[in-house]
């Protein structure tokens, strides 16, 4: 009998042993299991009204180009600018051979002397009426001609610039490419071609936005000075003129411009930068949700709009009065539960 009361007492021992344990075992399962939750911050979000804007690429060009040379082939006497330099409306920029000219002169004089001897004539009824008119024929053809070589043998500037390219020096003989290129930049312009959906939206005369590869983060301020009517039926684009007025000349011709367009303002919803993470190997954006209501985090692709400086303008995919992770995304899942870090 004293044995199977020991026994007895061994096997209860073994069996509040086995249960001790099991219930220690759970213990510390379940307390693993709460600290090996994901811990997450999260940050509510909201709707604001929003700048709307896009923006297009395109290059820099003067706002006028003359190509100055002659007519014909002349002898280059003198040529007074050089690149680089500044011209005015009017100066006198290339001299070339004047020696026709000279001829030139005296056949309008003697066109002239007998234009006004037949023309008195004529008065008192000594000339017919077709000696007149071919005296007068001759005479402004003679003018005309006198004009033409002038014009092409003291050539001038038809506006202010700066002169861009230079092709000849002094002796040679005009072959064709220009002697000098006048370009006026002061305003220049920049031609980009703007997506269809934006026809409605732009107006001439709204203010634009510039910044340049030559001067980083630097905003030139501009305007839209036209609007081409029609859409490429190609590229779905049309073709909008910005100009910048360039009063100090600092924008130059062939500069890479980023033209940013403001058509208004919308209320849309903004989410920190830090929520949204990319999908590896798609390029889509998304953000995890958080639900305080089970402390679980739900995936959910986002369509960004503009950058706000640390924030996303967000199309679709959050609602305003959401809140959304913003650190702590490695190791959560759609689904996972969470630990919120306030």
């Amino acid at each position: 009998m004293k044995k199977i009361f020991l026994s007895s007492m061994f096997v209860v021992a073994a069996v509040a042993m086995v249960s001790c344990g099991s219930k220690q075992a759970a213990k510390q399962s379940v307390e693993q299991e709460v600290v090996t939750l994901p811990k997450v911050e999260a940050q509510r979000v909201a709707s604001r009204m929003v700048s709307q804007e896009a923006t297009f690429t395109g290059t820099v060009e003067a706002q006028v180009v003359n190509n100055i040379a002659p007519q014909q082939p002349l002898r280059i006497k003198e040529i007074r600018f050089d690149v680089g330099d500044h011209v005015k409306k009017g100066d006198l920029l290339v001299k070339l051979d004047n020696s026709s000219l000279v001829q030139a002169k005296a056949q309008l004089d003697n066109a002239k002397k007998e234009y006004e001897r037949t023309n008195e004539l004529y008065e008192f009824g000594g000339a017919s009426k077709s000696e007149w008119d071919a005296r007068r024929l001759q005479y402004e053809v003679a003018q005309t001609a006198y004009n033409n070589l002038v014009e092409n043998t003291t050539l001038i500037s038809p506006i202010s610039g700066i002169v861009t390219a230079r092709n000849y020096d002094k002796g040679d003989m005009y072959a064709g490419q220009p002697v000098l290129v006048i370009e006026q930049i002061k305003p220049v312009k920049i031609m980009i071609n703007v997506s269809e959906p934006f026809f409605g939206k732009l107006k001439r005369g709204m203010q634009v936005y510039v910044t340049l590869d030559a001067y980083g983060d630097e905003v030139f301020k501009g305007k839209v000075a036209r609007i081409y009517p029609t859409i490429n039926q190609a590229t779905h684009t049309f073709q909008v003129e910005v100009q910048i007025p360039n009063a100090n000349e600092r924008v130059r011709p062939g500069m890479f411009a980023r033209v940013t367009l403001p058509y208004g303002k919308k209320n849309n919803v903004v989410i920190p930068d830090r929520a949204v993470q990319k999908l590896m190997g798609s390029g889509d954006r998304y953000v995890f949700v958080y639900n305080p209501a089970d402390s679980t985090v739900r995936y959910s692709k986002v369509e960004l709009g503009r950058r706000l400086d640390t924030e996303f303008e967000v199309y679709s995919g959050v609602k305003s009065g959401e809140m959304v992770v913003t650190k702590g995304h490695m190791g959560i899942t759609n689904g996972s539960k969470v630990e919120l870090v306030k």
